[in-house]
C-alpha cells in the first residue's frame, strides 16, 4: 500500500533557474522514507535495526518551482532478505515532476552488518 507525503517547496530549495535543485529530491526522498517509518514507531532504531541507502535512481521529467506542493508516493516494489527497494513517485497536482527507486539495506545499528527487518516493520511497509 503506498505512503504519501506533500512537501511545500522553499526557498532555500530553488535554484537560479527557479526550480528544485536536483540535490534536494535525494533528500526528499530520504525524509518521505524516514516519515513513512517513524509512521508506525518513532524510534525504530531501538529495534536494533535501520537503514542505509544502497542505491539511487532518479528520473526526472518537469520542473517544480518555490513555493509549490509536491506530493511524493513511495511503495516498496522489492523485498529481499535484508534489503528492499522503494519507488517513489512526485508530483505537482497532476503534473509528474520526478520517478525514482531507491535500494536500501537494513543493518544493525552501531556496525552496520546487514539483517533483515523486524517483522513489525516489514508489515508497515508492506501495507
Amino acid at each position: 500500500m503506498p505512503y504519501s507525503q506533500d512537501i511545500r517547496i522553499r526557498y532555500g530549495e530553488v535554484d537560479a533557474q527557479g526550480v528544485v535543485f536536483n540535490a534536494h529530491y535525494l533528500a526528499y526522498l530520504d525524509d518521505v522514507s524516514d516519515t513513512w517509518l517513524r509512521s508506525l514507531d518513532g524510534d525504530f532504531e531501538e529495534t536494533g535495526w535501520e537503514i542505509m541507502l544502497r542505491r539511487a535512481d532518479l528520473t526526472w521529467h518537469g520542473p517544480a518551482g518555490l513555493g509549490e506542493i509536491l506530493t511524493v508516493t513511495a511503495e516498496v516494489v522489492r523485498w529481499g532478505t535484508t534489503s528492499f527497494d522503494v519507488a517513489f513517485e512526485a508530483l505537482v497536482g497532476e503534473r509528474l515532476v520526478l520517478t525514482a527507486t531507491v535500494y536500501y539495506v537494513g543493518v544493525s545499528v552501531g556496525d552496520h552488518a546487514p539483517i533483515p527487518p523486524p517483522p513489525a516493520i516489514r508489515a508497515h511497509l508492506s501495507g
